[in-house]
């Protein structure tokens, strides 16, 4: 295919297989937790870090992803204050991450075409370094889910009874924000600051949606994910639209059609149960 004859193409491929492996999975979690915005907020963080990257002239990559885990165990840290209003942590942080990263980007000239490619995703920007620090995230996250995904699965589904059984909930909560800020940071240059959640979420609303037991979930959320990066990457080339919008619109599509499937045959299913109740 013409589509691998360059050298910026195949990086955005193996970024993209490497950040489907994680990121679905931590949708899966998120959205069992009911912390979906949570993603979308530390994208809002990470960008507020790269904008102080380039105002000090440092590395914008690093800056992000630093940024991102600050913020992860800053709302970790604000969730424990606010126990009863879970959704206020996320909300301090996305306005206080989004106002610090416009006033940052104001404050520098000629900057808009560099922070685009953060915002919508650019193909083009994934570098080698980058490259392989989106492996180092993906390794670190995928052995982090099989080495503690049994307590993971425990204080997913009920905090406090995990504890009870020996879990270390507070110390596995907050390593679970750091890891989210580092796949946010890491998800960044594929689709972008506006659609990195979409990245994690679209995938694993759909598994959640038409697979059965937690397993099947993890690893059609992956599948899911996998699809849809390398069609919305492929799709991005050939008709030159912004990737991340791309893959978004993708996997928004595959949701709503496997919806739309999964009711077509629940009610054929329906159906073919009371056909021989009408014939007696």
């Amino acid at each position: 295919m013409a589509v691998f004859d360059y050298d910026f193409m195949q990086r955005a491929f193996w970024a993209g297989g490497l950040i489907a492996i994680i990121a679905p999975i931590l949708g899966v979690y998120l959205m069992l937790r009911r912390q979906v915005l949570m993603a979308d907020t530390l994208s809002h963080v990470s960008l507020a870090g790269v904008a102080l990257g380039a105002l000090f002239h440092m590395n914008q990559t690093l800056a992000g992803f630093l940024t991102a885990v600050i913020g992860a165990i800053a709302i970790e840290q604000l969730r424990r204050n606010y126990r009863t209003y879970s959704e206020m942590p996320v909300a301090i942080m996305m306005t206080s991450g989004l106002a610090l990263a416009v006033v940052l980007m104001s404050l520098q000239d000629n900057m808009s075409k560099s922070f685009s490619s953060y915002l919508f995703g650019s193909i083009v920007a994934v570098s080698e370094t980058q490259l392989w620090f989106i492996a180092g995230v993906a390794i670190i996250g995928l052995l982090y889910f099989i080495v503690l995904r049994r307590p993971l699965y425990s204080m997913t589904f009920d905090e406090e009874t995990a504890q009870i059984g020996g879990v270390r909930v507070n110390l596995l909560s907050f390593s679970f924000s750091i890891l989210t800020g580092m796949t946010v940071a890491a998800a960044m240059p594929i689709v972008g600051v506006l659609l990195v959640s979409a990245l994690m979420v679209l995938p694993a609303a759909l598994a959640l949606r038409i697979a059965t037991g937690f397993t099947a979930v993890l690893f059609t959320a992956v599948g899911i994910g996998f699809v849809g990066i390398f069609t919305g990457l492929t799709a991005s080339y050939y008709i030159n639209t912004p990737p991340g919008g791309t893959i978004a619109l993708l996997l928004l599509v595959f949701l709503l059609l496997g919806i739309s499937i999964q009711k077509v045959y629940i009610r054929m299913k329906r159906k073919r149960k009371t056909a021989p109740e009408l014939l007696v």
